[in-house]
């Protein structure tokens, strides 16, 4: 039985975890698609280093990626190294030299996916990404192959592990912010320096290779509004829960008219819909499409096992008879640019917690600067506040454009009555 040999760069937990599939598996591998995957050779930093696991019988360690570029009994690498640079170049040189790359490397192809796409189409060679978006949720075959028939109208997900364990914990367990976050990093699911989790940075990334599934199109990175949750308190998961909501850091896509209304933000998820349901470090994606509808995807969205899963299903992919490559799953042409709707002109209903004085006519001042901005209040409340002088007022609004929102924002912190900057959230 035929052999492909693999050249990985990096052994970390998805490294090692594809080569534990790849021998747990891999009489299974052999009856899906009649040939047998081996790890030949391995790119790590550190050859000597002592490793839990091992690569495979015959696997060789080096430090020079051309040992994976120029050696001819090596037709795929995957790439699992992270970063940019060194993986940028990796991958370029593997492409060039007419070799399949697959890659877990949403930063990366968030950042540079356009030009990277244009020299494996040039190449003819395939560049799989499945494992770079939700880990082991297989979203990224579904846009480019069970659901290209669709029209995507909405696309809405929880694609960070990390925030959603920290806000899981925040909703269920009561736990501040900076302790929850303290407890993911012990539990291994935060990094040492969370920025790009708990800003969004990493949800954006994901956001940016799932539109290009989704709609052909390339959305920039640097265009999408992106929002983390170190504004969320716990006070206002609490108000959320009592209004009936949750409070989820989500990454939205939606065809308006022609135009992309995309970003990545918190928002208030009513606690009856599935994605308010999603706890701990799962991912999820709801997507609309115009003959499907709505459909849901959910699992682990990080870990050894998952994200290895999907890098083992475009390995199975690329080594299968006939296998031709499409990218993008629009073909080999270069995707367009998307036309953007200025996030100043999105729609959506919205969440105001005031902090103010507790004084007479406050409410009316609020209710008046509100209607000025055409924006209908759908509830209100004011809740009480142990100093007896500082009171939070809570306001939920119909659906309006967030430049009239944020306004309003501006316009109340402006007043002699506030004493905290204005809370604001959409709700979904």
């Amino acid at each position: 039985m035929e052999t492909v040999r693999i050249g990985l760069a990096g052994f970390g937990t998805v490294g090692s975890g594809l080569a534990r599939v790849l021998q747990e598996n891999g009489d299974w591998i052999e009856r899906r698609i009649g040939k047998r995957l081996a790890i030949k050779t391995v790119l790590v930093r550190d050859p000597a280093k002592q490793r839990a696991a091992q690569p495979g019988p015959g696997a060789a360690f080096c430090t020079d990626p051309s040992a994976l570029v120029d050696d001819p009994e090596i037709p795929v690498i995957v790439e699992l190294m992270g970063g940019i640079e060194a993986a940028r170049s990796l991958i370029e040189r593997a492409l060039t030299a007419g070799k399949h790359v697959i890659t877990a490397n949403k930063h990366l192809l968030a950042e540079h996916g356009t030009e990277l796409f244009a020299l494996a189409a040039k190449q003819g060679r395939g560049l799989l990404y499945e494992a770079s978006v939700a880990g082991g949720i297989p979203i990224v075959q579904a846009l480019k192959d069970s659901l290209s028939g669709n029209r995507i109208e909405k696309l809405v997900g929880i694609l960070n592990g990390t925030a959603n364990y920290i806000l899981s914990e925040m909703t269920t367990n009561g736990l501040e912010f900076d302790t929850a976050l303290t407890q993911a990093q012990a539990l291994g699911y935060a990094e040492a320096d969370p920025t790009f989790d708990i800003e969004g940075v990493d949800t954006a990334h994901k956001l940016v290779v799932l539109i290009r599934l989704a709609y052909g199109r390339d959305y920039p990175l640097k265009a999408l509004p992106v929002r983390g949750i170190t504004g969320v308190t716990q006070q206002d998961i609490e108000i959320a829960r009592e209004f009936g909501y949750r409070i989820k850091l989500l990454a939205q896509v939606r065809d308006v008219e022609g135009r992309l209304e995309a970003g990545v933000f918190p928002a208030l998820v009513k606690h009856t819909f599935l994605l308010a349901r999603v706890g701990g470090n799962y991912n999820a994606v709801r997507l609309e499409g115009n003959a499907v509808g709505p459909i849901m995807f959910h699992g682990q969205g990080a870990g050894s096992l998952p994200t290895a899963s999907a890098v083992l299903a475009d390995l199975m992919d690329v080594c299968r008879p006939g296998f031709l490559p499409d990218n993008t799953g629009f073909g080999a042409a270069p995707l367009s640019p998307a036309e953007i709707l200025p996030p100043d002109l999105a729609v959506s209903c919205y969440y105001y917690r005031f902090t103010v004085a507790d004084r007479s006519g406050v409410m009316a001042a609020i209710a008046k600067a509100m209607a000025d901005h055409n924006i209908s209040i759908a509830q209100a409340v004011q809740k009480g506040d142990e100093s007896g002088t500082d009171v939070p007022i809570v306001f939920l609004t119909h659906a309006a454009q967030a430049k009239a929102a944020e306004a309003v924002a501006a316009e109340i912190d402006a007043m002699a009555f506030t004493r905290k900057p204005t809370v604001l959230f959409r709700i979904l």
